[in-house]
């Protein structure tokens, strides 16, 4: 039996890179999605879903701002939920099990009892979801060395809270920390270089994009541990379907197959858009548009040819209304006739519904959901998986990846690092868990030919696509989502929107925030 502890799992988080929280007890353990940022709250365990919008506060400004605390060199991010009805019950109820799960446990990283740090072995801190990824590796890495490794699961918010302050305070109680990519520019200060870790041999078997994406400033802060992207899911049972095919090729002049461009893309959507029972109504669509989240349309903005998404971090320059972003956007919405409607308020968890329900005949999402169909779905067993379409610039996705890195101020960073190097040369044992997510290219390939794992091939291909570029590294990106890309996207998903004028006053609102 491994002696390795871990906290109570108390929460699965789904992504925009997942878009809500999960809340559940017993054993059974909910799908999740752990590819990306923002997290919104799955309240159907309740009786339908509720969502909190998530709004980070970026403070810079110590002077004119009470909020502002910088410690060791982090600044702070502070957290605020607005949650509604049932979302805040849910939300409250996570927090009441939270406490009391982490209280029985000691309360795993800087809580309460006998510090976890001063132990012999070592105390990891992980987003919820993630812990089942990294499980097998610290149960090898206590087996093959004899060192205790110590899974502390924390919901999103909390996790980030947990490490801010700690870094803050020059006192963590972990010695790694799993990050998400976008945090790592406003950890970077309090974190150690890995610098060391990362041979030519490393570098050769990651996606460029996460290699770009793990450095701060020219170092190297975290390792990746998995990664994930949207890929193109489409319904086999209409793809294949004698009739469909010979219509499709009647009236379009091609064959009907998975798309592989906008254009065919918007094709495939207008020809599946239709009344399938006679009575008049539309009952299946070609596709969805996702308007409460940024990241399909960011996706669309490298699939455009764009360089620089949404600003150039490193020259200071905006370019959300350039050419790219606009032919970017106008085929996003271009898609709205072949959606269902709702499309401002529709996010992840909403478009995973409708595709599972068998009203989509298409969906872009990301690739581990593949292996998460519900069982009682009336479309398991007939969805298809290929590569991210791609526009005038080509196949892209946005890379939704998690990093373990040390904190520069930790005791035991030498053995944090080893485990760090174990986590990566044995990065394939977290392709059979629950989330299936790697980091590795011969991670992926090593089962890309088993059954089961059809969606490697399709992740592989859109993250090897020199298109599938990284979110910008600012500290100010989570403010610049909120605030401006969300509602400029809810917005621009209204019939009659202006996208130029959306675009250009989306310019203006990112250069405030970012001067």
């Amino acid at each position: 039996m491994t002696k390795t502890r871990h906290a109570t799992a108390l929460a699965e988080v789904a992504g925009r890179g997942g878009a809500y929280w999960r809340v559940f007890t017993g054993s059974a353990r909910p799908s999740a999605d752990t590819c990306g940022r923002d997290r919104r709250l799955d309240a159907s365990k309740f009786g339908g879903y509720s969502h909190a919008k998530t709004i980070w506060q970026i403070v810079l400004a110590p002077s004119s701002n009470p909020d502002h605390t910088s410690t060791n060199g982090v600044e702070v991010m502070k957290l605020r939920m607005q949650l509604t009805g049932r979302a805040r019950r849910a939300l409250v109820a996570t927090a009441a099990v939270s406490a009391a799960a982490l209280a029985l446990s000691g309360c795993g990283a800087g809580g309460g009892g006998d510090d976890a740090s001063d132990s012999a072995g070592l105390n990891v801190v992980v987003e919820g979801g993630g812990k089942a990824e990294l499980q097998p590796i610290a149960d090898l890495y206590e087996e093959e060395t004899g060192t205790e490794v110590t899974l502390v699961e924390l919901p999103y918010a909390g996790l980030y809270d947990r490490i801010s302050s700690e870094l803050q305070a020059g006192e963590p109680s972990f010695d790694v920390a799993a990050l998400d990519a976008i945090w790592l520019p406003a950890f970077a200060p309090g974190l150690a270089p890995l610098d060391d870790l990362y041979t030519d041999e490393v570098e050769s078997d990651l996606f460029g994009g996460l290699v770009s994406e793990a450095q701060v400033d020219g170092t190297f802060v975290g390792m990746p541990v998995w990664t994930n992207s949207e890929i193109l899911f489409y319904r086999t049972d209409l793809f294949e379907d004698p009739a469909n095919m010979a219509d499709f090729e009647a009236e379009y002049g091609y064959a009907l197959a998975a798309p592989t461009t906008w254009e065919q893309y918007r094709d495939i959507a207008e020809f599946f858009t239709r009344d399938t029972d006679g009575d008049g109504a539309i009952d299946l669509y070609g596709t969805d548009v996702k308007g409460a989240v940024e990241t399909e349309w960011l996706a669309t903005v490298s699939q455009a040819g764009e360089e620089s998404m949404v600003l150039d971090a490193d020259a200071g320059e905006v370019t959300i209304d350039d050419a790219e972003h606009k032919e970017a956007l106008d085929f996003y919405v271009s898609l709205l006739p072949y959606a269902p409607s709702g499309a401002a308020q529709l996010d992840w968890a909403g478009a995973q519904n409708l595709f599972y329900q068998g009203k989509l005949a298409m969906m872009r999402f990301w690739g581990h959901a593949y292996r998460q169909t519900p069982d009682d779905s009336p479309i398991k067993d007939q969805i298809g998986v290929a590569p991210m379409i791609g526009g005038s610039g080509g196949v892209a996705g946005v890379p939704g990846a998690w990093y373990l890195s040390v904190p520069a101020s930790g005791d035991k960073q030498d053995a944090a690092k080893d485990f760090i190097q174990f986590a990566y040369e044995h990065n394939d044992l977290s392709a059979d868990t629950s989330l299936g997510l790697v980091a590795r290219k011969s991670a992926f390939e090593s089962k890309e030919a088993e059954a089961g794992f059809e969606n490697y091939p399709a992740l592989v291909a859109t993250l090897e696509a020199p298109q599938s570029l990284p979110r910008p590294a600012t500290p100010q990106w989570q403010e610049i989502v909120d605030s401006v890309l969300i509602p400029m996207l809810q917005k621009a998903v209204e019939p009659g929107a202006d996208t130029a004028q959306l675009l250009s006053d989306a310019k203006s609102q990112i250069e405030s925030i970012v001067e």
